[in-house]
């Protein structure tokens, strides 16, 4: 098999790698296995709203990752309504993105090297500047070297599945965390708050009453499944369009 991007044996990785993540959550042992990648999907969300609330001007002053898997991004301001919005939304619509970009660029053993290395940086210099709780610079610091790691060490093929593995729990993992958006409240390190969704609810409709909060967990449910949709439709467009003339299906 060449090296080129999206030929049938990346687009089967892919097929493989949404279907264990799907296998893996119905299983007993699922969530141990797939907790260091719950992690990274905590820390893609919380970087999301970080990033937006350094675009809306109000700073990103500092995030936390907590063991149970949930997270926080702090601002150094308080944003005005519309900025609120934004950064309410940034967290559930920004991770199935970074999912879909990682789909996109990591399916060529070269550049799924590339994609693992930055990735590693940014999780090493985020655990620096910004991640304040003890659990959380440990946790992602080792995240950060183990990726490097699996960047330098891992041969080509078995990088492409890494990089299709990760997207596909940042596409699924969004979709199936959207669930605690329709409770009442969320458990964040075991504590009751508000979630984005309640957030977005306030900031746009002026209430928290339980039609506005599912209205946004409705929209961004749509929003997740259909850039997973997107991004599948396009590898499968990329795989025929790479495709030479002497290849056989497998």
């Amino acid at each position: 098999m060449s090296d080129g991007p999206w030929r049938a044996g990346e687009l089967r990785g892919l097929a493989l790698a949404l279907v264990a993540s799907l296998v893996l959550l119905q299983l007993p042992f699922g969530g141990v296995v797939l907790y260091p990648f719950k992690l990274l999907d905590t820390w893609l969300h919380e970087m999301s709203h970080g990033l937006v609330m350094l675009v809306t001007g109000v700073g990103f002053d500092r995030m936390e990752v907590y063991r149970d898997g949930s997270g926080l991004a702090l601002a150094n301001h308080t944003a005005n309504a519309v900025g609120a919005g934004f950064i309410a939304a940034a967290g559930y619509m920004g991770t199935p993105l970074w999912g879909a970009l990682l789909l996109w660029v990591g399916q060529e053993v070269r550049a799924a090297k590339i994609a693992l290395i930055v990735m590693a940086v940014l999780l090493g210099g985020t655990t620096i500047l910004f991640i304040s709780n003890r659990f959380g610079q440990v946790a992602m610091g080792a995240t950060a070297a183990v990726v490097l790691v699996a960047a330098l060490v891992l041969p080509g093929r078995a990088r492409v599945l890494l990089c299709s593995f990760v997207a596909a729990q940042a596409c699924i993992g969004a979709i199936v965390d959207i669930r605690v958006l329709y409770r009442p409240s969320l458990v964040v390190n075991g504590e009751a708050r508000g979630s984005d969704a309640h957030q977005m609810a306030m900031a746009t409709f002026g209430t928290t009453d339980p039609w506005a909060i599912w209205v946004w967990a409705s929209a961004w449910l749509a929003w997740s499944l259909a850039v997973l949709f997107v991004a599948l439709w396009l590898a499968r467009r990329r795989a025929g369009a790479t495709r030479s003339p002497g290849d056989v299906p497998g």
